[in-house]
């Protein structure tokens, strides 16, 4: 048999050296080395449910600490209620980047309100099942935000920005009627294409089981309260 080359088609990625810029609406930009940012935080760690909108799911253990722990270092203006993600765009390291038929821009962005990032269940993960983040799990550093669908939880952070008006995001601007701002975990608001109303668990059995779908993922209790007031189904 032929040994095939796994830098192949993992690319040559590495996640060494690597800074996160916080800027915007902040009394303290700064620019953290990662390394020096995971040191100053106490990792710990979180098992969360995890749901794509494609409608599946599984449980993740996670490492890392809560978000709100790095922007208070950076001190949040109290004009700021968004925060900005940007992703790492290096195509000569990471063959999806690279060529004509890309489905989205890049670099991916996505967004939060200030009050969701700044939610002790918001995450900034450096790990996974107890080791360092793979390129494909987004390393060195990423968001993790358990009651919303998956495509919010953005790989590869190398800028953070605080902001008045509601950020740009990357599947939203791709298609508004299918990828909402919010992206809240929902069964009562299908995808245009398919139901949200159950899912299939990775994991459970041959093929996966279906449960039905918890609103919020199951994190309600928690995080309800973050939308009283508002129409799920018009802010989807």
């Amino acid at each position: 048999l032929q040994k095939t080359d796994p830098a192949r088609h993992s690319g040559d990625f590495n996640p060494r050296p690597w800074t996160i810029e916080v800027d915007g609406l902040v009394n303290n930009p700064r620019t953290f080395d990662i390394d020096d940012l995971i040191a100053s935080q106490t990792i710990e760690e979180r098992i969360y449910r995890m749901r794509c909108v494609e409608a599946w799911s599984m449980v993740i253990p996670w490492n890392g600490f809560p978000l709100s722990a790095l922007l208070n270092q950076v001190e949040p203006l109290s004009s700021a209620k968004y925060v900005a993600f940007e992703t790492v765009v290096r195509p000569e390291e990471m063959p999806g980047q690279r060529g004509f038929f890309q489905p989205l821009p890049w670099p991916y962005r996505e967004g939060l309100r200030l009050d969701e990032a700044m939610h002790p269940l918001t995450l900034m993960a450096t790990g996974i099942y107890g080791k360092d983040l793979l390129g494909q799990n987004g390393a060195p550093i990423r968001l993790v935000v358990p009651w919303k669908y998956g495509f919010k939880s953005i790989k590869s952070i190398v800028r953070i920005t605080l902001q008045k008006d509601e950020p740009f995001t990357s599947w939203n601007d791709a298609n508004a009627r299918e990828y909402g701002f919010y992206s809240n975990v929902n069964p009562e608001v299908n995808h245009p294409r398919w139901s949200q109303a159950t899912e299939r668990v990775i994991g459970a059995g041959l093929f996966g089981s279906r449960r039905e779908t918890d609103m919020f993922n199951g994190y309600g209790e928690e995080v309800a309260s973050l939308y009283a007031g508002m129409d799920l189904k018009a802010n989807f």
